[in-house]
This record gives structure tokens, C-alpha cells and sequence, in this order.
């Protein structure tokens, strides 16, 4: 399949300004996200998505693509990844370059790990699904079999089932997306107007370092986890 790696990077970050570019452990957030890009054999081309000039030209310093601005009306806070693919396929399509599919790369997960990005291509592939995305398993305390949701001033199962399941060792496993990868079909994302699809495969990263940038405190969480992968490589 031929394969655009994505890396979305808006200028607009109001929880942490600057964000995409700041210095976290010494490199640019960015720069984590550009490396594991580059380090995939099965991404046909990588290219940055950004409205934001100061984030263009660190990319195209550190290696990175960035072919195209993106429009001030697509980089809100209110602004769909959705609308964003779209907008670099339509791109691709009006020079002449069709993809096969989209892997979109979020630079708040820094932490990928070595060929997660292919591992997720070689299943998305091979499995004929509309879409792809990684996902950690969500604790047993907050399963959607445990959860409640509020009805009439009472509460109901949010699974929408009468009884709850009263043993742990019968829940069936649950996942929330890591935000590391979302890989789309290109008919996906153009004719059904969908990140997803209805067929979603998924690569569990239950395992592996997390930390999806968001607040003040991620951001200390990624530089703590980091701290310790590097002392870990340093021994």
C-alpha cells in the first residue's frame, strides 16, 4: 500500500504555548514524533500539516516535509482531525499524488515505540480494515460494564444492559485510543467522510511507556518517563 505519514502540528496550543516546538529533554516535541516516522520502512512519504510558519521551518530544519500551510480555519481548537487529512489528501490529489491510505502521527505521543509504526501498517494491511488505531486496555474499575450513565434522576448501565456483570474475571476487555496512530483508508476518508470506518483493527500498547500531551502535567509525566528511559539506556 502506498502510505502518507501525517504529522498534524497546529500553532495554537493554549494549554502549553509553543508546544509542538518546545524543548522537551532537549529535543523539539516535534522531533520525537519526525524520528519515529523516519525510522518506518512501510511510510511512503512523511509530511507535516501545519498553519503555523516557526513550526514549518523547524520541521524542514529537523528533515520533515512541509509542502503545504494549512488554512487558519483548520487549525482550531474546534478544528476535526478528520478535516485535516482531508485537507492533505486533497492536496496530493490536485498535484497529481494518490495514497492509498493515511497514517496520521500525533506529536503529543511521543513515546512510540521501535516498529510500532510498521507493526500497525503490517496488520492494517494484511487485515483489510477501514482503519486502524492503537489503544491501551482500559482498568476493570472503569470498563463500560461498570459504568453507569444518569437516567431520570437514577442511574443505568451504560452498555445499555439490565443486569451488571458481578465478576471481574466475566468482563469482556475494553480499550481507549493511545493516540499514537490512526491509519485510514484513503476511500474511507474521502467517500464516507470517516476517520474510522466500520471495520477498525487495533494494536494494543497496554505495555509500552505512555503519556498523551495535553496539560501542564503530561508534559511532566513524558519528561519523568523519558528521564528513566534514558537512565535505563545509560546502564
Amino acid at each position: 500500500m502506498k502510505i502518507l505519514g501525517l504529522i498534524p502540528a497546529r500553532g495554537g496550543s493554549k494549554g502549553i504555548p509553543g508546544k509542538n516546538i518546545k524543548p522537551l529533554r532537549g529535543k523539539p516535541l516535534l522531533q520525537y514524533t519526525i524520528e519515529a516516522a523516519k525510522r518506518s520502512n512501510l511510510l511512503s512519504r512523511i509530511v507535516l500539516s501545519s498553519d503555523d510558519e516557526e513550526i514549518m521551518a523547524t520541521a524542514r530544519k529537523l528533515g520533515l516535509e512541509a509542502p503545504f500551510q494549512r488554512p487558519a480555519n483548520l487549525a482550531g481548537d474546534s478544528s476535526s482531525s478528520l478535516e485535516v487529512v482531508k485537507h492533505a489528501l486533497r492536496f496530493f490529489l490536485e498535484n497529481g499524488e494518490k495514497f492509498d491510505a493515511v497514517c496520521l502521527l500525533q506529536p503529543t505521543s511521543p513515546l512510540r515505540r521501535e516498529r510500532l509504526i510498521d507493526e500497525a501498517i503490517e496488520k492494517f494491511s494484511s487485515g483489510n480494515f477501514d482503519s486502524l488505531v492503537t489503544v491501551r486496555e482500559v482498568p476493570d474499575d472503569y470498563n463500560p460494564h461498570w459504568i453507569f450513565e444518569e437516567k431520570n434522576g437514577g442511574l443505568k448501565i451504560a452498555t445499555g444492559e439490565t443486569e451488571i456483570i458481578t465478576r471481574r474475571q466475566d468482563l469482556p476487555k475494553a480499550y481507549h485510543r493511545d493516540g499514537a496512530i490512526y491509519l485510514t483508508k484513503t476511500e474511507v476518508l474521502l467517500e464516507q467522510d470517516s476517520l474510522y470506518g466500520k471495520n477498525i483493527g487495533f494494536v494494543d500498547t497496554t505495555g509500552d511507556p505512555y503519556v498523551n500531551i495535553d496539560t501542564p502535567r503530561d508534559w511532566e509525566e513524558a519528561e519523568r518517563i523519558l528521564s528513566i528511559n534514558n537512565q535505563q539506556l545509560a546502564d
